[in-house]
Formats: C-alpha cells, sequence, structure tokens
C-alpha cells in the first residue's frame, strides 16, 4: 500500500524516509515486506504524509469510521473540541503531503502509478488514456447503485471500447464503472450481490488490461482487486479472466515461471458447472493455455511453450462454432484457432526463432480474429516479427497496418518504442520519421 501510494504522488523512497527520518534502504525493505514498521506514530507519519487512509496501514477503526458519509455528516452538525482537533490534525497532515508533494517529489503533470517504461513515464497525463483511471484506485469518484441490467449493460459498454481500441474512452469511463460496480455490490445481498461481484471483476480486468497496454504498475493493484471480486462471486469465468490479467502482470515482472504455474493450475482446474455449457469451460481454458505459452516462451521456456500451444490448438478444435460463427472465449479474449495461430507468432518470435513465425504470419487472416483490438495485437506480433528479421520494410508496413487499424493501439509505449528503434536502423524508410512524430515516438 505504501508502495502504491508513493509511486502515485511520485515520492521517492529517499523523501519518504525523510519525513520519518529513516533511511533509503529502510523504505524499501518496509515496501518489500522484509522489515515491520514498529511505532505506529511513524506509520501515521507515512500515512499522512502520502495521503493514505490509516484504515488501509490497520490503524484501528476509527479511521474508517472517519471516512464514512454518516461521520462526516454528523461532525459537521455537530461541531466539538475533537473534532476542531481533528481538523487540525487534518491540516497538519494535508501541509505535510504538500510539503513532500512540492518539495521532495517533483510530481509535475504525472500521474502514473509506478514507473513503467521510460516513454510511458515522461508522457504527459493527456498522452495516457489509463491516468484516471490509475488516480482513481486512490482518489475513488462517487458511485450509486443501479440494477444488474444496467449494471451489465455498462460493462458491456466498457468492454466495447476495449475491443475497439478506444483506449482513451475506456479510460475516462473506467472510474465511474468501476465506482457503480462496487456500490451495486456493496448494495446488495445473496445472488444478486454475487452476480454484482463478477461485474466488480470484470471492471478490473479492464482495468489491468489498460494498465499494461500502458506499462503502468497500476496492473498490480487492479489485477488483485479483480481476482479478489472474482473469487467471491463464485463464478468461474470472471475468475479465469482475472487470473489470466493477473497472470500477464506476473509475466511483465519477470516471474515467468510462477506466472506459468498459476495459468496453468487454473486451466486444469475447470469444469463445466451445472447447467454450465462445455464450450464455455473449453474455451476458457484455451485462452488460458495461450497466455501461458506466450509467457512460458518470454521465459526462454521452450519445451513448455510449444506443449501449451499444442495442447490449446487441439482444444480449440473441440470447440463448437469456432470455425464458422463468433469464437468463444473470455471477456477480453477470444478462443480460436486463428487466435492460437497468432499467439504461435508472438511465443516463437519470444523465443527468438521468429524465422518458424512466419508461415503462423501468413496463415491467419484478420477476418476471422474476433475484434479490432485482436487484428491490432496480431499486426504488432507480425511487426515484432519482421523487426527480429530484420526486414524494416515489413515492419513499418505493420506498423502503418496498426495505425489504420486502430490509431491508438500504435502509440502505446511499447509500439513507440519499436518504431523508435526501426528509426535507428541502417536504411531508409520513406515516411518513417513523420509516422514516428505523429505516434509519439519522436519529439516533433
Amino acid at each position: 500500500m505504501i508502495k502504491h501510494f508513493r509511486q502515485y504522488t511520485g515520492a521517492s523512497q529517499t523523501a519518504v524516509g525523510a519525513l520519518v527520518g529513516l533511511a533509503q534502504s529502510d523504505i524499501s525493505a518496509i515496501e518489500r515486506g522484509v522489515r515491520q514498521v514498529q511505532s505506529v506514530e511513524v506509520l501515521t507519519r507515512i500515512a499522512e504524509g502520502l495521503g493514505i487512509p490509516l484504515a488501509r496501514l490497520g490503524l484501528g477503526n476509527d479511521a474508517a469510521d472517519a471516512d464514512s458519509p454518516t461521520r462526516h455528516h454528523a461532525l459537521a452538525a455537530t461541531p466539538t473540541a475533537d473534532t476542531v482537533a481533528a481538523s487540525e490534525r487534518e491540516q497538519e497532515a494535508d501541509v505535510r503531503r504538500r510539503e513532500l508533494m512540492a518539495g521532495a517529489l517533483g510530481i509535475g503533470a504525472g500521474l502514473i502509478a509506478g514507473s513503467g517504461s521510460g516513454a510511458a513515464a515522461a508522457a504527459p497525463v493527456a498522452a495516457n488514456p489509463a491516468a484516471a483511471m490509475e488516480r482513481s484506485l486512490f482518489e475513488p469518484v462517487p458511485g450509486r447503485p443501479t440494477s444488474l441490467s444496467e449494471l451489465a449493460t455498462g460493462l458491456a459498454t466498457a468492454r466495447r471500447l476495449f475491443s475497439g481500441a478506444r483506449y482513451s474512452a475506456l479510460g475516462s469511463a473506467l472510474p465511474h464503472l468501476i465506482a457503480t460496480a462496487e456500490a451495486t455490490r456493496d448494495a446488495a445481498t445473496g445472488r444478486a450481490r454475487e452476480r454484482a461481484q463478477a461485474a466488480v471483476a470484470r471492471s478490473y480486468v479492464l482495468a489491468t488490461e489498460l494498465a499494461v497496454k500502458q506499462h503502468s504498475e497500476a496492473a498490480w493493484a487492479t489485477a488483485d482487486r479483480a481476482l479478489s471480486a472474482a473469487r467471491d462471486s463464485g463464478d468461474p469465468c470472471p475468475l479465469s479472466d482475472a487470473a489470466r490479467v493477473l497472470a500477464i502482470t506476473m509475466r511483465r515482472a519477470g516471474r515467468t515461471s510462477a506466472a506459468v504455474d498459476f495459468l496453468a493450475r487454473t486451466a486444469t482446474s475447470l469444469t463445466a458447472e451445472k447447467g454450465q455449457p462445455q464450450t464455455d469451460t473449453l474455451a476458457a481454458r484455451v485462452c488460458l493455455l495461450m497466455t501461458a505459452a506466450y509467457t512460458a516462451a518470454s521465459g526462454g521456456q521452450r519445451s513448455t511453450a510449444l506443449a501449451l500451444l499444442q495442447e490449446a490448438e487441439e482444444t480449440a478444435n473441440r470447440i463448437p462454432g469456432t470455425q464458422n460463427g463468433k469464437p468463444a472465449g473470455l471477456f477480453t479474449i477470444s478462443a480460436s484457432p486463428a487466435e492460437v495461430a497468432m499467439y504461435r507468432i508472438s511465443s516463437l518470435t519470444a523465443l527468438g526463432t521468429p524465422d518458424d513465425a512466419v508461415p503462423y504470419a501468413q496463415r491467419v487472416v484478420p477476418a476471422q480474429l474476433a475484434n479490432t483490438e485482436r487484428v491490432a495485437r496480431y499486426l504488432t506480433d507480425t511487426a515484432r516479427m519482421w523487426h527480429q528479421l530484420g526486414d524494416g520494410r515489413r515492419t513499418f508496413s505493420a506498423l502503418r497496418a496498426i495505425e489504420r487499424t486502430a490509431p491508438e493501439e500504435v502509440r502505446r509505449p511499447a509500439l513507440r518504442t519499436l518504431t523508435a528503434d526501426l528509426l535507428y536502423t541502417p536504411g531508409s524508410l520513406p515516411g518513417l520519421r513523420e509516422f514516428a512524430v505523429r505516434t509519439g515516438a519522436l519529439a516533433s
């Protein structure tokens, strides 16, 4: 919690340590969980300095009570010596926060939670589609309960924004969607609460997908919340969604072996619930296996990656309707032979054998993929494949195809980096410099 709030404000470990008389190494040890904060006073000062609600750090129920609307209303109606003292303490804490942020941090306009890539960290808020969502993790927007049908409609709209690669609109919509889903869950009981929990989980799944695309460490927080809500929902489909995005976050942090094991265990545990179509279970398993395969490939586990891809392909071929109809799958990914072929491209490229990926790149028909985001992913994979093969012309052609298909996709940190790399490779590609400026890979 301390780490997430510190990164949100932009504070360095040294600045936080100076606030309470500790060294940078002490704060680092506290954040990594290898050292406990023995003094409640020290923990309270850290919380006040970073703006962390005391209840978030387990400092009693008083803080939680003080944050409730009813509590605030009562205090406002009956000012006493105690409330005046509390107000003074809040003002002092606010002063400390402002001093910490303004004096030691130099936060500027960035609100990215975590370092991410250099390009992402340096981007202004307006260029980061995830900025509003990141901010809402620490400064939640108010939410009001709604009906489950209206909540489902809002979730479907957000899903369409993601599937259409409209990331800025998705980032703006997510804070309200998450707040509404959580308020609906909190106001519900029984089966209605479980269904609302599933909506909460999938809202955070979308938030994690967006954070991952922007290389934001906020993905850790959103993935954790997705998994927690999914477990409480009792529904295996949101649980599979949440497990997948958490594993992606683990992979990006270098924990590939743990992520592969987690995905494989989750896929193996999937069984069709009573009344649930077998198709749904098979599709969820395919999605988890594909993600596990690419994760294994990213960690250099060639035999594991290829075995998982083979299992995914065999399972996908058992799903009715994947050849001629709309493919089944999880919330943000489909399960089809075309999708498996796409994952072979990315996995073989990650394994350092892009030449083996070429036949699969030629086999995939973009129209067979589920939506715009998936087509953009296929084009991204082929761009990386051609780049690793040293074919700058085909790499640039794939990048331009991404821009035509999904303009916001090509502005993601990973693709800006790929574009920048292409600028400094031998040979001249007409229009590349203009493309780099247009997509933010090069300053104008």
